[in-house]
């Protein structure tokens, strides 16, 4: 069924026919079911249940340097799209490529820079392998458009101690439970398209306010803060470490980030690994899934060694990166979340529509190869 669509999903349309895809076009397979074998190292820790939503729910682990390398029999050359190399939610990526995990597992790594609207049709075509972002809504509109991608690992969710999110200037006799988002005008670096939406969302519903009802501001990196310290908007989605600014000054508060235990983003794949070289999807991730397990287990951000090679792979400064806990990173997607991230972009007005069903949008199989789980 044709999805009517705004100005955004008109755009991701187009790009749909830029990528040789039509919105008349079956969707493809998924992928098709492989035999899964144990995994040395990998035992019922290695996966969870996708239904467990518990904010405390501990991401699933293996032991240190498994899943163990399977080189493939011929060495295989994969671009992967991102649109920042200097984020800590790309810090996995880097690190596997620095340590040589995907060179174990007979991999040549590429990184590109590119947002993600350029890169889904380069994905859809087959001209990128990987696309290290989130499911946004260009993404949703893609995948309703034609384009055979699956969102296929996860990337990370908040400490517990995390205050990246939305914050709100207090009007006198406010407090963080009684402040009202109704009417208010909102700063944010990222558009409606964004996977935000989703934990905004949220926090409207709590606080007694409609996605419509709030007047959205696309600002600078550097002017969120200044705008809402300045008074230019009344509230702001603020991101590590900016948040630390107002975290201890009575006049703002914080009204929630993403949700705990529930990644918004990582991997999605495109029909190269999805249908045509399987092998190479799982052998990616299992590097991926090692790197995590070996370098990003706890609290990595308590070993200084390892902060100091981290600022110094993301070229930022150690005490940036100790400012804020340590990301809980996770290579699994929760049920649902594809589901409650199109109902966030609905009520943002940039999709409309019936959504598209979860096994359109998710592929677990391949991550759950790697660790040897079989379902």
């Amino acid at each position: 069924m044709r999805r009517r669509t705004t100005a955004l999903a008109a755009l991701t349309a187009a790009l749909v026919l830029s990528a040789g895809c039509t919105a008349q076009e079956p969707p493809a397979a998924a992928t098709k079911p492989r035999p899964v074998k144990p995994v040395a190292g990998c035992g019922a820790g290695a996966w969870t249940d996708p239904a467990d939503l518990a904010a405390d729910r501990a991401p699933a682990r293996c032991d240190k340097g498994t899943p163990a390398a399977r080189p493939l029999k011929k060495r295989r050359s994969l671009t992967l799209a991102t649109g920042t190399l200097n984020a800590e939610y790309v810090a996995p990526v880097r690190m596997a490529l620095a340590k040589g995990e995907f060179a174990k597992e007979g991999l040549d790594v590429h990184l590109k820079v590119l947002p993600t609207p350029e890169a889904l049709p380069l994905l859809a075509k087959g001209d990128v392998d990987v696309l290290w972002a989130a499911p946004e809504a260009a993404v949703i509109n893609g995948v309703a458009g034609g384009f055979d991608i699956r969102w296929v690992a996860g990337n990370f969710s908040p400490d517990p101690r995390s205050r990246s999110g939305l914050w709100i200037r207090l009007r006198k006799g406010e407090t963080a439970r009684s402040a009202s988002l109704k009417n208010a005008s909102l700063g944010t670096m990222i558009g409606k398209g964004s996977v935000i939406m989703y934990p905004m969302d949220r926090s409207f519903a709590r606080h007694g306010a409609r996605m419509d009802s709030v007047t959205f501001q696309q600002l600078g990196s550097a002017d969120v803060l200044t705008a809402l310290t300045g008074g230019g908007v009344d509230a702001a989605w603020l991101l590590d470490p900016v948040w630390r600014t107002v975290a201890h000054d009575k006049r703002y508060a914080f009204l929630g980030g993403q949700p705990q235990g529930e990644p918004l983003g990582g991997a999605l794949y495109g029909p190269n690994l999805l249908q045509r070289d399987p092998d190479a999807g799982v052998a990616f991730l299992r590097a991926y899934i090692r790197t995590v397990n070996t370098y990003f287990r706890g609290d990595y951000k308590a070993d200084r060694k390892f902060v100091a090679e981290l600022a110094k792979l993301l070229k930022v400064e150690a005490d940036v990166l100790t400012a804020v806990p340590s990301l809980r990173m996770d290579w699994e997607i929760r049920k649902g979340t594809a589901d409650r991230l199109q109902r966030a972009y609905r009520d943002a007005g940039v999709t409309e529509g019936a959504p598209v069903p979860e096994n359109r949008l998710v592929d677990r199989a391949l991550y759950a190869e790697a660790v040897g789980h079989r379902p």
